[in-house]
Parts: structure tokens; C-alpha cells; sequence
């Protein structure tokens, strides 16, 4: 791609597979793939997934300059495959993924230990059996501490390596995977009726957003198009989903810097938003609501109005932490300057969500790929530079006030209709992605003819995330790693998968 030419002209001569929607796959070259390497390293284009599917490997491609999307795959002969990774480091971690659970080598890579295997399978590696190396650090009078997997409290597991001099950390080197639940094999072979349920169990606090995904990529697959109440639904469980987590988070950052009482309000916030989805959807997350083809339950006239009381207190409520938040100078000093992300970083990760959009990255699928009903809402996309603890905390207060206008103008336009329409079992590939509370979610899938799922990946933000954390916490005390932790709010599930 020397003279650059744009991402689908440069694919185009390899003709786009049939039956693959809303956009093209292709299968190219180990020449091609590794000049699509070279792209993405070169920043033209960003990296949105990564995965196999048998003797395949897939890369979703993102072309910021043109918001053109394209998925490349090229055949691993003998099980062999050129590493983007060896040029392009965010692809490191999924391609260590994909020898874990497929056994496909990428050649040339230079990282080559097993990610999500920790050699307790049937199938292990040897290298996954043996004592697992953490990268070497070289300095005078450093010393390592390690943290986890189990922490202390009722959190997921993830092991931190921290090394240090005294306070000050020089690296910290993560290790995942602990809560691998082999949820890519239970999605084959069942139907997307069943699928939905699985996905939506991917990360729990993301139920609503995979969930979304999922059924964008069966309807893409099967050429299903969902009723328009149905999506303006679930429009709405999406941003009521955003608003419980976006709050909950900044409570627990406050009381991460030694703060409980904004972390007391926000946990009665989130605890009222919990409430009324019970009572508008029949669950506090919204599990297993939004499915192919539709949405399972309806908005009645009182729970419309329950949730423009809803949104009116919380306008209100969250204006006094906001300037609560701002006027204290023990808060600021702990998250101003903290845990910074740098700007080009961000970019090359191609890290979403609050984590992107506080370094600089304006990426949000709702506007870059606007899907229905997005399309026809107004609402601005926030952005800050600094990076830190502090802007991802203004990211997270930025977007409560859009979504709260969102909610207002679905409630306002909310259209008649049916719920649901029938899925057409039929052959096909698609993929959904939608702007979940933490980023962007991509669910890619194929469909046998009988309709049941031949392969499923659901990707989840953090894949692109966690890796940052390791570059934010660097220069900082140890102290302020749970900080510096809780702003980014990783998924552990959703990344263990």
C-alpha cells in the first residue's frame, strides 16, 4: 500500500465474498496481509478484531479517512500465518489468543506465550504447562510486586506484575485469562434464539450491547430487518444501560481516590436507574430483551413516564456531583495528571469508549458507522486530550448529559408497531457492532443453511484497553494503580471469553 490507495480500492481486486453483510469480506494474499500490516502500523488504518475461524484468519479493518470498513482473510496453510503483530503490536494479544484456541501459528510474531491458555486444558501447549515469563526489566534497585489474580474484594481475577523503584512503577505487565469460559464453542452450533442468551452473558454489565450486536449480526447474516419500535427500544435499554455503569464508575473512581460520599450518591443513582429498567423491561440489566429479529418486551405508557421522571432527577442529581466533584482539591489532585494515556497511543490501539475519547480518539460507532435509530437522534460526541484519570472521569459526565438527551428524544419518537419479525434460517456471515458503555462491541458470525451458528466472535473493548493500562500506570506510585485500574474498568469476562 505504498501509494496508499483507500482501503476497498486497495481490496476490491480480490472480489468481496457473497452472503457476507453490511460489509465486505475478503480473501487475500499472505503479500496483501502483510501490507495491510504495514497500514495499520503506519496509522492509516485501525484494527477493529482479530480472530480465527478454522484454517482462516479474519482481521476487521477500520479506515478512519474514508469510515470505510472491510474484513481480510487469509488461509493459514500448514496451520501457518504471517504476524500483523510482528508489525503492529495491538495484535499481539489476539494472536497469542488464536494459537491458544486454535492452534494457527503466527509467523514472525515476537511474543510467542499462550494468552488466555494457562495450561489446564485437555489440549494445553507445553508452552502453556510450563512457568509462565513475564517480560524483563532492567534498572538498579527495582524490585516486583505482584497482585492477584485474587484480590481483595469480590472482583474478577487478573493477575498485575508490578515492577518498581520504591514507589514509583517502571512497568507493570498484566496477565488474563483466568476467567476463560470457552463461550466461542457453546455458541457453535446452536440457534440464534439460544445464541442471543450467550451473548448477552459475554460481559454482564454489557448485556444489552452484545446482546444489540449480536441480533445486528444475525439480521445482517439472514437480511432481517427488525420492526422500528423495536429498535428504538432498544436504542433506549442501550443508553439506560450506558447511564447505570457511566454512573456507577464514577462513584467507584471517587472512592478509589478516598471519597465515599460521591460513590454513596452514585450508587443510589445507578441503584434507581436498576429500578426502573425492572420495572419498564422486567429486568435490572435488561438480560436477554433485545433478540434477533426484535425486542422480547414493550415500553408501556407508565413506564415511559417513569423514565422521564428518571431522567429529569438524574439531569439534576448528577449537575450537583459534577460541580461537587470539580470544587474539591483532594479529588482533583488525585486524578488530575494521573494514569495518563498518551494521545497517539490511544490512536494506534484504536482503544474506544471513554478510554479512546479522553486521548484524543472521537470514535464512536453511533456517529463514525451511525445505525438505526442514531441515525435520526442529535447528540455530540465528547472528546478531551489530557488523558488522565481525571479527563476519563469528565468523558464518562460528558456522555451521561447526551444520553439523557438521548432517552428523551427516543421516549419522544418512539413509533408504533410490532416487536418482532421472524428470522429466516439461511446461510450467511455478518457482523454487528454498536457503541457499548465501554467502547465499540463487534459481534462477527456465520450461519449454516439450517440457521444454526457455525462460528461466533464476540469482541469486547477491552481488548484494546487493557493494554493501555500498562502504559498509563507507568511513572505513577503503586497507590494509585486501583485508581488508575477503576478508570478504565476493563472487562475481565469480556475479554477472557
Amino acid at each position: 500500500m505504498s501509494e496508499r490507495p483507500h482501503l476497498l480500492e486497495f481490496l476490491a481486486p480480490f472480489r468481496a465474498k457473497a452472503g457476507h453483510h453490511p460489509w465486505p469480506r475478503f480473501v487475500v494474499t499472505p503479500e496483501t496481509w502483510r501490507d495491510l500490516g504495514t497500514a495499520l502500523a503506519e496509522g492509516h488504518l485501525d484494527l477493529l478484531a482479530l480472530f480465527a475461524n478454522d484454517q482462516l484468519v479474519n482481521a476487521v479493518l477500520y479506515e478512519p479517512e474514508t469510515q470505510a470498513l472491510a474484513l481480510a482473510s487469509i488461509t493459514a496453510y500448514g496451520g501457518h500465518f504471517p504476524s500483523l503483530g510482528a508489525l503492529h503490536p495491538p495484535a499481539l494479544r489476539l494472536e497469542r489468543a488464536i494459537r491458544d484456541l486454535w492452534g494457527l501459528h503466527p509467523e514472525g510474531s515476537p511474543d510467542s506465550r499462550p494468552w488466555l491458555d494457562h495450561g489446564t486444558w485437555p489440549s494445553s501447549r507445553p508452552e502453556a504447562k510450563a512457568p509462565y515469563h513475564f517480560l524483563p526489566v532492567e534498572g538498579e534497585s527495582l524490585h516486583q510486586i505482584p497482585v492477584g489474580p485474587i484480590h481483595a474484594g469480590i472482583i474478577e481475577p487478573g493477575h498485575f506484575r508490578f515492577t518498581a523503584s520504591g514507589e514509583t512503577v517502571v512497568r507493570l505487565e498484566q496477565r488474563l485469562g483466568y476467567v476463560h469460559k470457552g463461550i466461542e464453542r457453546l455458541l457453535e452450533g446452536v440457534d440464534p434464539a439460544h445464541g442471543v442468551r450467550l451473548a448477552g452473558r459475554v460481559s454482564g454489565d454489557s448485556t444489552v450491547a452484545f446482546a444489540f450486536a449480536f441480533a445486528r449480526a444475525v439480521e445482517a447474516a439472514t437480511g432481517t430487518e427488525p420492526p422500528e419500535r423495536a429498535v428504538w427500544l432498544r436504542a433506549l435499554m442501550a443508553e439506560l444501560e450506558r447511564l447505570a455503569n457511566h454512573i456507577g464508575d464514577i462513584g467507584a473512581i471517587c472512592n478509589d481516590a478516598a471519597y465515599a460520599l460521591i460513590h454513596a450518591h452514585c450508587g443510589i443513582l445507578r441503584e434507581e436507574i436498576l429500578q426502573a429498567a425492572d420495572a419498564c423491561f422486567g429486568h435490572r440489566l435488561m438480560m436477554d430483551r433485545i433478540v434477533p429479529g426484535g425486542v422480547a418486551i414493550d415500553l408501556d405508557a407508565a413506564g415511559a413516564e417513569r423514565l422521564r421522571g428518571l431522567v429529569r432527577s438524574l439531569r439534576a442529581r448528577m449537575a450537583e456531583i459534577a460541580a461537587h466533584y470539580e470544587d474539591l482539591p483532594s479529588l482533583q489532585d488525585r486524578t488530575v495528571g494521573t494514569g495518563r494515556v498518551d494521545v497517539g497511543l490511544a490512536r494506534r490501539w484504536a482503544a474506544g469508549g471513554y478510554v479512546g475519547r479522553a486521548s484524543g480518539r472521537a470514535f464512536d460507532v453511533r456517529k463514525a458507522l451511525p445505525y438505526p435509530p442514531y441515525d435520526r437522534l442529535t447528540f455530540t460526541i465528547p472528546v478531551r486530550q489530557e488523558g488522565d484519570v481525571n479527563a476519563r472521569v469528565w468523558i464518562r459526565l460528558d456522555e451521561i448529559g447526551e444520553s439523557l438527551g438521548l432517552v428523551e428524544q427516543i421516549l419522544d419518537g418512539l413509533p408504533q408497531g410490532p416487536l418482532a419479525v421472524p428470522v429466516r434460517p439461511c446461510a450467511g456471515e455478518g457482523i454487528g457492532l454498536v457503541e457499548g458503555f465501554r467502547g465499540d462491541v463487534l459481534v462477527w458470525l456465520a450461519l449454516a443453511a439450517d440457521g444454526r451458528i457455525r462460528r461466533c466472535h464476540p469482541r469486547d473493548p477491552s481488548w484494546f484497553q487493557w493494554p493501555l493500562l500498562e502504559a498509563a500506570i507507568e511513572g505513577n506510585i503503586v497507590a494509585d494503580f486501583p485508581l488508575c485500574n477503576k478508570s478504565f474498568n476493563g472487562s475481565y469476562a469480556g475479554h477472557d471469553l
